[in-house]
């Protein structure tokens, strides 16, 4: 489906090892979902910069990227990103929010979110998914791995939205709402490396015990996370192919 246009809303800052390798983590999902014919710009909201209210109807869809900051807080930009996603629902353009950006979107059709319960997650994770149309529609198996790394997570969610997948450490791996949001808590666009560099990052910022890193690192290197699968759920998704 060339000629359509699509926007990533980038929630974090760019790593050094990111930017070198693939241009960015907004090169990382344009590597994931672009297709030929399309168009792809970036708005780095986290640093303020939003699309301008005349600009919105011009998308087909918007990425959310994960982010280091709190999905349940209450920066400006978070707020600002809060104000832009009801907009968006309402006029029930395609939204996908990976990690944070699934959290947010979960916050912004009313559902709760915040830390979890089980802590850090970080490896590579199995979802189970739930029965849902979609899922029969791509011949998906009953289950997906997936790399994960967040200790937040959605908590609740409104009537309207469905569950579609869950792992043992996260009650709500998946959300859909109406045709045109689908929250996915873990990082499909990531490759095995980017995880790894970001799993140094944490612990050079004492964000995670060394033992967390260690035992993270053997669960990335023992085993593959179903990337074709994932990109052809995102790409079906956004692209209006469900």
């Amino acid at each position: 489906m060339g000629g359509q246009k699509f926007a990533v809303l980038l929630c974090a800052d760019d790593s050094d090892y990111v930017k070198k390798i693939y241009g960015g983590y907004y090169g990382v999902f344009v590597r994931m979902l672009k297709e030929e014919g399309e168009d792809w710009d970036v708005f780095r909201v986290a640093k303020g910069e939003f699309p301008d209210e005349n600009e919105i109807d011009g998308y087909d869809g918007f990425v959310i990227t994960g982010s280091c900051n709190d999905a349940h807080g209450n920066d400006n930009w978070i707020c600002k990103l809060l104000i832009l996603l009801k907009k968006l629902d309402a006029m029930k353009k395609k939204v996908l929010g990976i990690c944070f950006g699934h959290q947010i979107l979960g916050r912004s059709i009313g559902g709760k979110i915040g830390r979890a319960s089980a802590g850090w997650d970080i490896g590579i994770t199995k979802v189970h998914l739930n029965p849902s149309n979609i899922f029969t529609y791509l011949k998906m198996p009953t289950s997906l791995s997936v790399i994960e790394c967040h200790r937040d997570e959605v908590w609740e969610l409104p009537p309207e939205a469905e569950v579609l997948a869950w792992s043992n450490k996260t009650g709500i791996e998946m959300f859909q709402c109406g045709d045109h949001i689908l929250g996915i808590q873990g990082h499909p666009e990531y490759t095995k490396d980017i995880l790894l560099h970001l799993i140094d990052r944490l612990f050079c910022r004492n964000l995670i015990e060394e033992s967390l890193a260690k035992d993270a690192k053997h669960k990335v290197e023992a085993s593959e996370p179903d990337r074709e699968a994932w990109t052809k759920l995102c790409t079906s998704f956004l692209k209006g192919r469900l």
